[in-house]
């Protein structure tokens, strides 16, 4: 039976190596899953507490790299056809992309508290620091994880069977919608933004030349920047602070900003392509 299932992985492509991908995903990563949430008390029919997301994000990723490490093995892939390319360039990119996500949300910050929009809470922000290392660490995880899996693997299968547009669009919808499992509520108004946010990254990754260091640097850095802050409460919007720019429940994926950071990083990561 588990021969029958290699010698099917090695061809099939797009949307059935996609859903195979996915669906061993969720089998392996149950036995992990299901303890957890009777330990942490979750109810299906509640949305996840930050305590709880945790926990359960940090198992599902964990067991992320040996499920794609399988599928690349078994199909005769490698991670270099995945743009994990291990050279000092890939963490020279990491850097420019982890300062270019951390200016786009500065810029968008900055412009929010001239316009009288945002608040300040200088009394957290020794907590701030405390927690910048810790969140880092779990936010280049998260985004090497997904990068790996999104702008990689599912990107590659999903462009043989569907062309280049085909695996730009098909990929960063699945991105967006996979988003859905932690926070349905929170996440739908967020759909459109974390689609256009999956095209971005899929540029970024052209734009340096196949790598996946770029778009990690970037993913990386808007995890970083906006749990740091989240978590320290070290801001929060005034009342009359729009809806419509500042992002729906405050999420900025939702929000007119949001996009308008995400559609001016992929300006700048244009023009930084044709020049260098």
């Amino acid at each position: 039976m588990v021969q029958a299932l290699v010698n099917e992985l090695v061809h099939i492509e797009g949307w059935s190596l996609t859903i195979a991908f996915f669906l061993i995903w969720a089998i392996a990563w149950l036995p992990f899953a299901l303890p957890l949430a009777l330990l942490l008390k979750w109810q299906p029919s509640q949305p996840l507490t930050p305590e709880q997301k945790l926990p359960l994000l940090v198992s599902l990723y964990a067991i992320a790299p040996l499920i794609l490490w399988g599928f690349i093995s078994i199909r005769g892939d490698s991670f270099r056809s995945c743009g994990l390319i291990l050279q000092p360039q890939l963490f020279i990119s990491l850097g420019a992309g982890l300062s270019l996500g951390i200016l786009g949300l500065a810029i968008v910050f900055t412009l929010e508290s001239q316009w009288g929009w945002l608040q300040w809470h200088g009394a957290n922000l020794s907590r701030f620091g405390k927690l910048l290392i810790p969140i880092l660490a779990l936010a280049l995880w998260i985004a090497i994880v997904e990068e790996a899996i999104f702008r990689g693997f599912l990107f590659n299968a999903l462009a043989r069977e569907g062309g280049l547009w085909g695996g730009v669009i098909f990929s960063s919808l699945i991105f967006a919608v996979s988003h859905l499992l932690w926070e349905t509520k929170d996440t739908l108004p967020q759909l459109p933004g974390l689609g256009i946010m999956g095209g971005i990254l899929l540029l970024a990754r052209w734009a340096d030349d196949g790598s996946l260091g770029l778009a990690w640097g970037l993913h990386a850095g808007w995890i970083w920047g906006l749990t740091s802050l989240d978590s320290a409460a070290l801001m929060s919007y005034s009342h009359n602070a729009p809806n419509w720019f500042i992002g729906i429940q405050q999420k900025p994926l939702a929000g007119l900003a949001g996009i308008a950071c995400l559609l001016l990083t992929g300006l700048g990561l244009s023009i930084l392509a044709r020049i260098f």
